[in-house]
């Protein structure tokens, strides 16, 4: 439905939200006169093509083409000339304007929804932060380069909240930067987007974040983090000593078990009450990845692998920590 009478659906959301003109309050104007497509405008029809399937700026010129779908967009869809022209009038400001405008919807959204769910909502907020490469091609484009599989990349950085759907601060990184720097900024500017009230704030990062900086930023903050932990020799060795609590059934998860292990690094706040929890799954011979690379075997005991990859009687154990 999206890619035809789906946009009417965008349509509708912009006229109940008024997703556009808190876009134009809080990125301002990207051009001196104040005629033709605004900055909000813009990117809601980007958006718009976008949710239709469109992945390149010549598919602004095939929905422009369409008599029937400009019918149901929310705003008229530009040329993919006017779109790259207006693109790059977009300042670090004008950018940072786009994260406040969600804030501005997140608020409206709250106060349209039932009262039980706005209470949800405001009890706990969780934000996601994470990072994913983004495959680019041609060698003209601005700060792509090449990650660590050989693709000529962007890495979109994101905070996300999880309990509301929405993103809440972004970056565009180069495919080879650490986001481990940057990433108590990002979450301070997602924090900043969610609605007001909200009782308690929560935060997950996979291992690309495992810094000490970044656990102490959340603790100054009263932030409770789940960071997933580096895998090195030193967790390894912690997670094969029988832990004081011992193992425990993990919920929803077969054959999986979780326990707290005594492994801190000697830079992250010891004195915070931060732990490390290890998960450990049972896994079947036959189920045992093949192909080296593959991320599964970095967390099976060496020696269990030896004997599985041999054929030997064993039952593997793959144990990740956070």
């Amino acid at each position: 439905m999206t890619p035809h009478a789906g946009v009417a659906t965008v349509t509708e959301v912009d006229r109940v939200l008024g997703i556009t003109d808190a876009l134009d309050g809080a990125v301002g104007p990207v051009k001196a006169r104040r005629r033709g497509l605004t900055a909000g405008a813009l990117l809601i029809s980007m958006a718009s093509a976008q949710l239709a399937g469109t992945d390149f700026l010549v598919g602004m010129d095939r929905r422009r083409s369409d008599t029937a779908g400009q019918l149901l967009e929310p705003v008229p869809t530009p040329a993919s000339t006017t779109t790259a022209q207006l693109a790059k009038r977009f300042t670090p400001t004008h950018l940072a304007g786009i994260e406040d405008a969600i804030g501005v919807v997140n608020a409206r959204v709250l106060r349209l929804l039932p009262a039980r769910r706005r209470t949800q909502l405001l009890a706990s907020a969780t934000i996601d932060g994470d990072t994913t490469d983004v495959e680019v091609y041609g060698t003209k484009k601005q700060d792509a380069v090449y990650n660590y599989v050989g693709q000529r990349a962007y890495r979109p950085h994101i905070a996300f909240w999880a309990e509301g759907g929405v993103t809440l601060a972004a970056d565009l990184m180069k495919a080879d930067e650490d986001p481990r720097p940057v990433a108590a900024q990002l979450l301070d500017r997602a924090i900043a987007q969610l609605p007001p009230g909200v009782e308690r704030i929560r935060c997950r990062w996979d291992a690309g974040y495992f810094a000490a900086d970044l656990a102490k930023h959340c603790i100054e903050r009263g932030v409770e983090f789940a960071i997933g932990v580096k895998r090195n020799s030193a967790v390894v060795r912690a997670g094969r000593v029988p832990p004081t609590g011992g193992w425990h059934p993990a919920k929803d998860m077969d054959h999986t078990e979780v326990a707290v292990i005594e492994y801190l690094p000697g830079s992250w706040p010891a004195d915070a009450g931060v732990v490390c929890i290890a998960r450990r799954t049972r896994i079947p011979v036959e189920l045992v990845p093949t192909d080296s690379r593959a991320r599964k075997l970095r967390t099976i005991d060496k020696d269990q692998l030896a004997l599985a990859l041999a054929g030997k009687p064993t039952m593997c154990t793959g144990i990740r920590s956070s």
